[in-house]
């Protein structure tokens, strides 16, 4: 990677463009400590950090969320419309034949994303607002500083969350169009990297004034920090590779195919999605009662119950059941609507190409469906360690400030973000030697 960026900066072109990521991030960064006018800050945080779904959230802004800032929402809107528009494609024939349409179908979808980012951020400022800011009769907006009523607080507040989503999105487009990788990504990338680092910082700070204690838990945390990454890792980069082969056609004066190709299938190929559904499926009842009953025993006792930290073990219990049942499910759903098998093997068909010992149409789909399901499977166990197992490691280290340093959904996208980057940053400086090469 060192080395992948030192090679970048080498390029003036490819330099250019890593400067301006580097800058959007920054701006993006700095949205994230303005604060807006007219919120407490003290009771919307301590109102924020009583969510489990909420506090994963938080962490993907970079304690934007949290600390009640101009992008305390952050991409989030943005992601589930993406995440809906996805969904909806698969069922809407409409939106099945844009996305089909090459350029201009995609620019319609992106219009449709966007229109559904705005609804969702709407919705989602209003319900944080009324959730939490306005409970105790809206202890936690101080409407006295611009408006006589705190339903006039809401809007403005809802205003202004909902343009800073908007600009968060339009600064992730704009690093998608003008910088390397993909911008939304990035933006979720450095959120949940600022995050772990300000926790890291203040354990820094604990070794000069608590003593050696915080320095053994620095280096705990380093030496386990250094194995969960590098098994994560491992796992992200293993694929299974099934070789298809073309046979040799006539076409004119041409003979085309006779080569050998493979069809990558990786165990994470649904990537961070099944955790975020369960997460969120866990955490959404606990949301409803806390925003239609709030400051009742029902709603602090839910969300106890919904956080996986009931102090009773089946209380625990219940909720790590019901987490790997629904990361098993989400896992299998989502892996059908990223591969589907018929689509594979009629392309494959089509294109003269047959798997060695499967006869090419149905039984090709069949044996891509299995192949699918097997590693689905194993995808799946892998998801629901993960969900465990980073925050019971961290536990080791004794300091309550590096526990929470990156959540488990937070590793996975660290690294699949950083790998993508850069597969990305080497296309870029292939494709550029190549350039070179033919003037």
């Amino acid at each position: 990677m060192i080395e992948t960026l030192k090679n970048a900066f080498r390029n003036k072109d490819i330099r250019k463009k890593l400067l301006l990521t580097l800058l959007i991030l920054f701006v993006f960064r700095l949205g994230c400590y303005i604060p807006v006018p007219g919120l407490l800050r003290s009771t919307f945080h301590d109102a924020i950090n009583t969510n489990a779904f909420l506090q994963l959230m938080s962490g993907i802004t970079g304690d934007a969320l949290a600390n009640g800032t101009l992008f305390a929402l952050g991409i989030g809107p943005y992601i589930n419309a993406s995440i809906i528009i996805q969904l909806l494609t698969v069922g809407i024939p409409y939106l099945e034949r844009l996305s089909k349409q090459g350029e201009e179908g995609r620019k319609k979808i992106t219009m449709y994303t966007r229109l559904l980012t705005i609804i969702l951020a709407v919705i989602q400022s209003v319900g944080i607002i009324v959730n939490f800011a306005m409970r105790d009769g809206g202890s936690a907006i101080q409407s006295e500083l611009f408006f006589d009523q705190t339903w006039l607080a809401g809007i403005y507040m809802t205003i202004v969350y909902t343009a800073g989503s908007c600009l968060v999105m339009w600064l992730g487009e704009r690093i998608t169009d003008y910088g390397i990788g993909n911008g939304i990504s990035m933006i979720i990338f450095v959120g949940i990297i600022s995050t772990g680092g300000i926790s890291i910082w203040t354990e820094i700070l604990a070794v000069f004034t608590d003593g050696a204690s915080h320095l053994l838990s620095l280096g705990l945390f380093a030496v386990i920090a250094v194995i969960v990454f590098f098994a994560i890792v491992y796992v992200d980069l293993a694929e299974r590779k099934i070789p298809v082969q073309y046979a040799k056609q006539v076409r004119g004066t041409k003979m085309y195919g006779g080569q050998s190709s493979v069809i990558p299938m990786k165990i994470t190929g649904s990537g961070v999605m099944p955790l975020i559904f369960a997460f969120a499926i866990l955490s959404f009842p606990s949301m409803l009662i806390s925003l239609f009953w709030p400051n009742t025993t029902a709603a602090d006792n839910l969300a106890i119950w919904f956080s996986g930290s009931s102090p009773m073990w089946y209380g625990r219990t219940i909720y790590s059941v019901a987490l790997c049942l629904l990361i098993f499910a989400f896992a299998f759903f989502y892996a059908q609507i990223e591969f589907n098998p018929d689509d594979v093997a009629k392309q494959i068909q089509s294109n003269g190409g047959f798997i060695q010992g499967i006869r090419p149409g149905k039984p090709t789909a069949a044996y891509l469906k299995k192949i699918n399901k097997r590693i689905t499977l194993f995808g799946a166990i892998f998801l629901t360690l993960v969900a465990f197992i980073p925050s019971v490691a961290f536990s080791w280290t004794g300091s309550a400030s590096l526990v929470n340093v990156f959540s488990t959904t937070g590793i996975l996208i660290v690294v699949s973000v950083a790998l993508e980057f850069d597969k990305q940053l080497q296309s870029q400086i292939m494709m550029k030697n190549y350039k070179g090469f033919l003037k």
